[in-house]
């Protein structure tokens, strides 16, 4: 019998993700650690290496960890390491025991970079907020809809989001940004 082994793969793997030359783009963010915490912020911004963010819609970030805050005392934290094992246990015990809840989203969810000259146009096709700059402004974040898919949606350069959203529907809302880049 042949051996197995099991291979984290993308739900993104396989789809071609859309791109209109000169307007906008769609790809993969990559694979990351994505952990939800509930809690005061305090406790965990050493042990994650980024301060957690005190102002409403707003995301820090230094090096590959960024921390969004999602609600008066919610995060998505998210970090460029591909394992999250090492990061959990050094939030875990940072908690240490005080009244928290830290729950690892890594599988879930999926990370799409949208960026382009018209990404702005491009998400409105299905997202109600008003995304003009001074509006939503690099580092702003929140959770809102796009068609009929719940995700977090963040400003990382005056061109360009990443959107975190379920891999169930990660599919679904390519194809829709596909269909509206190319109508």
């Amino acid at each position: 019998m042949a051996d197995q082994i099991a291979r984290r793969r993308s739900v993104l793997d396989g789809l071609a993700l859309p791109s209109r030359a000169g307007l906008a783009s769609v790809t993969d963010a990559g694979t990351a650690a994505r952990f939800v915490y509930r809690g005061a912020p305090e406790l965990v911004g050493d042990a994650f290496g980024v301060s957690l963010p005190t102002v409403p819609l707003r995301a820090h970030v230094q090096g590959g960890q960024a921390a969004l805050w999602l609600g008066p005392d919610e995060w998505l934290l998210l970090s460029a390491e591909a394992d999250g094992s090492t990061l959990a246990v050094a939030l875990s015990n940072a908690l240490n025991g005080k009244p928290a809840a830290l729950v690892d989203i890594s599988h879930r969810q999926v990370g799409l970079i949208v960026a382009g000259a018209s990404v702005e146009a491009l998400l409105n096709a299905g997202c109600p907020l008003d995304l003009d700059m001074t509006a939503f402004p690099v580092g702003m974040c929140t959770r809102t809809l796009l068609a009929k898919t719940e995700f977090v949606l963040w400003r990382t350069a005056g061109d360009a989001f990443r959107i975190e959203v379920a891999r169930s529907f990660a599919p679904y809302v390519v194809a829709f940004l596909d269909e509206a880049m190319h109508g």
